[in-house]
């Protein structure tokens, strides 16, 4: 048995990309700014998947210096973490997530949200907004951060 933890944040762009968490595309908020497609939520899971299974962290495995993942689609990068797992003989048990942002409320996102990471990492995934209460960078709404937690099993 494994546990892993991610961490990933993003601010809010100032262009017209769309805002994408957990697969799932929020209409009429400000997208995050990143290389790939900026899925907080995504990239705090696969680093979760990878650090228990002791496979380095996402930047190793797909860095933003290369324009091969540039616009990427972080979903798509969670299936290939979750294929790396599975290669090195882990499944996946579980995965918790908190999402930490003043706007959007996640909890009309939450089932898709759930289910787009369900299917997946092959598990079950619970997905909990919170508030950063107006308190620094992510409560003056100048970004997303997210938090995932991860057990493999051999």
């Amino acid at each position: 048995m494994r546990v892993g933890q991610g961490f990933d944040i993003h601010r809010f762009a100032d262009d017209d990309r769309p805002l994408v968490l957990a697969g799932v595309h929020i209409v009429g908020e400000p997208g995050l700014l990143g290389h790939s497609d900026a899925d907080a939520i995504a990239h705090a899971v696969s680093d979760a998947l990878l650090g228990a299974a002791g496979l380095g962290d996402i930047g190793e495995h797909f860095p933003d210096s290369d324009p091969q993942w540039k616009g990427a689609d972080s979903m798509q990068i969670l299936r290939q973490v979750v294929g790396k797992v599975r290669a090195a003989g882990w499944r996946v048990e579980n995965v918790d997530v908190n999402v930490i942002c003043e706007r959007p409320k996640i909890a009309p996102y939450r089932a898709a949200m759930q289910a787009n990471l369900a299917a997946a990492v092959g598990a079950p995934v619970s997905v909990k907004g919170r508030r950063a209460e107006g308190l620094g960078s992510i409560g003056r709404v100048e970004g997303i951060a997210c938090m995932a937690v991860a057990l493999l099993v051999s």
